[in-house]
This record gives C-alpha cells, sequence and structure tokens, in this order.
C-alpha cells in the first residue's frame, strides 16, 4: 500500500516539478538541477562484502523554504536484473550552508546511522560532500566517515560514494546512473 497522502493538509507537499507549487528559494539555486525525481542501476562493494548490483529511485524535492528533501530507495538486483528484495534508504536534507556554494546536508538511515555532511557545489553540476559527523546506534555497523560525488553528465544523475567502516579507511563503495523519471 503506497503512503497516505492527504489533500485537505492546510500546507501543501513538496513538489519535484519546478512549473507548479511555489517557487525554488534562491538560497536553493545550486541545487536547482537536481530538484526532480531519478531512477536506475548501480553497482556496490567493499572489501568485507560481496560486489553487487542495485536499482535506486531518488527524490529531491522543494516546498518553497531553502531546503530541498531527499528521500532515496534501492533495491538489490540479481544479475539477470530482477528484483531481489528491498537494499538500502535513506531521507534527509539538503540545505546551503554558510557560503555562496557551501552545503550541509543530513540524512539518516534504517540501520541506525545518523550523517551530517558538509561540502560545496563546485560547478552548475557537481556536488562534492564530506561526512562532519557520523552518529550510530548500538545495533549500526561501525560507520565513521563518508565522501559523496555527485554530478549530472549528459542529464543523467551520476554520483560515486566511498565509506570508512568496519575497520577499512575511505574505499569505494557505491556508483549509479540515475535518469529523471520526473520534475
Amino acid at each position: 500500500m503506497a503512503a497516505p497522502r492527504w489533500d485537505d493538509l492546510p500546507i501543501p507537499d513538496e513538489t519535484v516539478d519546478l512549473r507548479e507549487g511555489p517557487d525554488l528559494h534562491p538560497a536553493l539555486l545550486p541545487l536547482l538541477p537536481l530538484v526532480g525525481t531519478w531512477r536506475g542501476t548501480g553497482k556496490g562493494g567493499y572489501p568485507t562484502i560481496e560486489d553487487f548490483d542495485y536499482g535506486q529511485q531518488v527524490t529531491f524535492a522543494h516546498d518553497g523554504r531553502g531546503v530541498l528533501r531527499y528521500e532515496s530507495r534501492a533495491w538489490l538486483l540479481a544479475a539477470d536484473g530482477t528484483v531481489l528484495r528491498p537494499a538500502a534508504r535513506e531521507t534527509g536534507w539538503w540545505r546551503p550552508g554558510p557560503g555562496p556554494d557551501d552545503l550541509e546536508v543530513m540524512l539518516a538511515h534504517p540501520t541506525g546511522i545518523v550523517e551530517v555532511y558538509v561540502g560545496r557545489a563546485n560547478s552548475a553540476t557537481q556536488w562534492e560532500l564530506t561526512t562532519d559527523v557520523v552518529a550510530r546506534t548500538g545495533t549500526a555497523k561501525e560507520v565513521t566517515g563518508n565522501h559523496r560525488l555527485y554530478g549530472i553528465v549528459e542529464g543523467a544523475l551520476l554520483y560515486a560514494i566511498d565509506m570508512a567502516a568496519v575497520g577499512q579507511e575511505l574505499q569505494p563503495h557505491l556508483s549509479a546512473r540515475l535518469e529523471r523519471v520526473a520534475g
């Protein structure tokens, strides 16, 4: 069952379509190309696990304030592309930092990890983030840091994530190519 929508709320939901709803807050202009919903596939791995393929949907939405809501849903794929099971999820907020191209990103994972990133827009279509803080519950795996690089290339959203976890230094972990499906 899909999450309920409440048309009688006194405020509108966030939007991924810049032609509808409120204007994008001027402070979010460095993030403008991200707004929308993106879907595609990627590859993952780490020295402590087997390599894997995954599908993913990422949404960047706004409600007119100076923050973007971010949500990512992933699913593991078999070698033939069939879906094996749900995989990682993360939700959070992207917001402007103290300088004109600076970013602050807060992400929460159902695995018990919360990350605060600092970074910057390196260009109109590239964003780089590094963890400032990683907090975890007592049952979460040991993650000590992450580095993320996002970019729009030939209209697609590409990203690479390096992770430091379970006694390993920063290592390549995830990369994907996502195509815009809304926004």
